[in-house]
């Protein structure tokens, strides 16, 4: 199953040749589940490194992501990306429903990306969509369906 997910990986990034970066570095909020605060530096014209921090059921989780942009033609500063990564989380069983109440949980694990970004033609900010599905692999295992956020930075060209 990992070589098929990473032939696929591999053969759909080289699809993506298009230029699709319009600046260089952006820092911001991300609102939804879970929300925090994300920051998102381009690595190359197509490919960029997304960090966020947030915080959720009183805890923190941090994740790493990977992400391969690609350009609408017909819509200046629109872009759709994908990608992949990985999280790390910590949080406390009593603020949770479906955990031990006594427990503390650390989590490690993968994580997908989908979205669509826009940068703004008149002011440095970008607003993305995504959808970052999680699968928990160590510690308190399962998958996290409910990862869709609104995205604001500030960029810096």
């Amino acid at each position: 199953m990992r070589k098929i997910l990473m032939t696929f990986l591999v053969i759909f990034s080289m699809l993506s040749f298009a230029k699709a970066q319009d600046y260089n570095t952006g820092i911001g909020f991300r609102g939804g589940l879970p929300g925090g605060l994300t920051i998102k530096h381009f690595v190359s014209q197509s490919s960029a490194v997304e960090g966020i921090i947030s915080s959720r059921w009183c805890g923190l989780n941090i994740t790493g992501l990977y992400e391969i942009h690609n350009e609408f033609e017909d819509v200046i500063g629109l872009n759709w990306y994908y990608g992949f990564g990985a999280h790390i989380g910590f949080w406390n069983g009593k603020n949770v429903d479906w955990g031990e109440p006594n427990r503390n949980y650390t989590v490690l694990g993968i994580d997908g990306v989908i979205g669509l970004e826009y940068v703004l033609a008149e002011a440095p900010i970008s607003i993305g969509l995504d959808w970052k599905p999680a699968l928990n692999i160590i510690g308190y295992s399962g998958f996290w369906g409910d990862g869709a956020a609104i995205s604001i930075r500030y960029i810096f060209q």
